[in-house]
């Protein structure tokens, strides 16, 4: 009740406070509306930014992870470059260590060999100038041993024969040349740091090609987070790299190691993209993929929703500090003043009460120059002439308003309405609304068209009031709809019964149009048929409801008038009185597709039209 004591009291009655109200509302939805679409337009900048400085450590990641793997190649063919190295290697992936220290000592002795190629001597000064090595493996396949170096532990050798051990089929499988390191292998050299990923490169023999093992090297994963020391200020979120299996190879914040990763599912990954592109919104989180298909793992990037929301907040601050302040500008300054207009339009309100129940001594005191303020004037001024008029010449003034009413009258003809709308239309187009304006002046053409009479009528005069109609919905649709209209000049003379084609479009305007569409299209076609020249209107619009159809067409064969549908009957009716049942109009129609109106005229002309 509350509500509507006060819209009666302050609204109702009360145009200034609707203007105000409205166009608050107007002010206040265009400015929320505008600081949003800037906040979107910043944040997803501001998202884009830091998702771009992701991908470049994610590219650094990837180029450290590939670097080490070229080194790794690159160690394997320093062994094949030294022939001396590479005998030894040979022969310690195919004899027991002892025996390769005495092959050592023998070769040393004859000078057939340098003892530089000592590979444990080797494999130790890989290690020593690069400390991310945690690890070093040859895999003999003829001997089935695994021959190990490191750092914090003397040489073995350890037999890995299918016997006792899963090693030999492990080895034997293809597999990524980068990933996780393998089960069976950590449990042989208990080794179980999670943060460890490995790099397999095959051994052949360099005269043979025979394949005589695996070169194995474990990597610390703490090596590719030195990568990315110089974007620990700028990152956000995190980067891992998961094999093909989905096992974490390398974590930034060391969060997943040994976990399954949450936020990527590896079976879809390695054939999903292979760029980063495209980016993902999952789970909360913006997530970026960089596959290396080649070498079977992925680099993922993910950074929080919340996380990402800090780096624009206050962005998103200063945006609705702004809007408020707008918005208070906005609803209080145009207030000031519709109030203040408000008060002065009352007062004259208030003068012409007085003014109404005969106080014509009553006068405006409102000195401005604006508007009202002329409005004031012109009362003023009008009631001194009022009082004149009534004291001098009161009832001559009568008569001759009387005969000037009675010529008036007469001049009110379409002549009159054609350059009143012209008037208007040229007003329109003046004050920039050329849309108007061309409405105006379809408006004014079609209804001199309809009102105009012609002895001959013909197909063309009933074109061109088609398209004077279809004109008019086109501006006022704008985008949404397009017309066509496709007559060969031979039947422009043609005549044909007046209204006999409109109504059939402004049937389709008001019921088939469907605002909500873009594509809307109606089209006119005149083409000759033997002795029937046929006019087809076709649309794509809503369609007519095959129950609803029925009744139309059952209504259009009525003998009498019902009442319903007068446009459609009275086309087809018309036109059958004039030329005979074989005449008229038929109607075929697809619901949700579209509607065609088929109208039959006689080729040749016929009396009555």
């Amino acid at each position: 009740m509350k509500i509507v004591s006060v819209y009666n009291n302050f609204f109702k009655n009360n145009m200034f406070m609707k203007m105000l109200f409205i166009f608050s509302m107007i002010s206040i939805v265009t400015i929320i509306t505008l600081s949003y679409i800037i906040f979107l337009s910043v944040s997803d900048s501001t998202i884009r930014r830091e998702l771009a400085i992701q991908k470049a450590a994610m590219e650094h990641v990837d180029r450290t992870i590939h670097q080490q793997f070229e080194a790794v190649q690159n160690m394997v063919r320093d062994m094949h470059q030294n022939e001396a190295l590479s005998t030894n290697i040979t022969y310690l992936m195919n004899h027991t260590y002892a025996e390769y220290v005495q092959h050592l000592t023998n070769g040393y002795y004859a000078n057939q060999d340098d003892y530089s190629a000592d590979v444990l001597k080797h494999f130790q000064n890989i290690m020593d100038r690069n400390s991310e090595i945690h690890h070093l493996m040859l895999y003999s396949a003829e001997q089935q041993d695994l021959s190990v170096f490191n750092q914090n532990k003397p040489f073995r050798k350890l037999s890995t024969n299918a016997a006792h051990s899963y090693i030999p089929d492990v080895m034997a499988m293809e597999t990524p040349n980068i990933s996780a390191p393998n089960l069976w292998i950590r449990k042989e050299i208990n080794q179980w740091d999670p943060a460890l990923y490995a790099i397999r490169v095959p051994i052949n023999d360099t005269q043979t090609l025979r394949n005589l093992g695996q070169f194995l090297v474990f990597y610390d994963s703490k090596g590719i987070g030195n990568a990315l020391d110089n974007y620990d200020s700028n990152l956000k979120g995190d980067i891992v790299v998961l094999s093909a299996r989905g096992t974490v190879l390398f974590d930034s914040n060391n969060n997943y190691y040994g976990k399954k990763y949450p936020y990527v599912n590896m079976a879809d990954s390695l054939f999903d993209q292979t760029d980063m592109d495209e980016m993902k919104k999952e789970q909360n989180m913006y997530v970026n993929k960089f596959v290396s298909a080649d070498q079977g793992y992925v680099v993922i990037g993910t950074v929080p929703v919340e996380e990402m929301a800090e780096a624009y907040a206050g962005i998103r601050n200063t945006i609705v500090s702004i809007s408020i302040v707008c918005l208070l500008f906005a609803v209080l300054v145009p207030a000031f003043f519709i109030i203040n207009f408000a008060k002065r339009t009352r007062r004259i309100i208030r003068f012409t009460q007085k003014v109404k129940y005969g106080n014509l001594q009553a006068r405006i005191d409102d000195t401005r120059d604006d508007e009202l303020g002329q409005i004031s004037h012109s009362f003023n001024d009008m009631l001194d002439e009022l009082n004149l008029y009534i004291e001098r010449v009161y009832k001559a003034e009568i008569k001759q308003k009387e005969t000037e009413l009675v010529a008036l009258q007469a001049r009110i003809n379409p002549h009159f309405l054609y350059n009143t709308l012209e008037v208007i239309r040229m007003r329109a187009i003046s004050q920039g609304a050329r849309d108007v304006g061309e409405m105006i002046y379809s408006l004014s053409v079609l209804f001199k068209s309809l009102v105009q009479q012609k002895k001959n009528y013909t197909l063309k005069d009933e074109m061109e009031a088609c398209r004077l109609y279809l004109e008019l919905f086109r501006i006022r649709y704008k985008d949404i709809f397009v017309y066509t209209i496709q007559i060969d000049s031979i039947f422009y003379q043609h005549p044909v019964v007046k209204l006999s084609l409109q109504p059939i479009i402004e049937n389709y305007v008001v019921h088939g149009i469907r605002t909500e569409r873009s594509d809307n299209r109606l089209s006119i076609v005149v083409q000759e048929k033997g002795d029937i020249l046929q006019v087809e209107v076709r649309d794509n619009g809503k369609g007519i409801e095959p129950s609803r159809l029925t009744e139309i067409m059952e209504e259009l064969e009525r003998p009498e008038e019902s009442g319903q549908m007068f446009g459609l009957r009275s086309v087809h009716s018309r036109l059958r009185y004039l030329y005979g049942p074989e005449f008229g109009i038929t109607i075929e129609s697809t619901f949700g597709e579209g509607t065609t109106i088929t109208v039959r005229y006689p080729h040749t002309e016929r009396a009555g039209v």
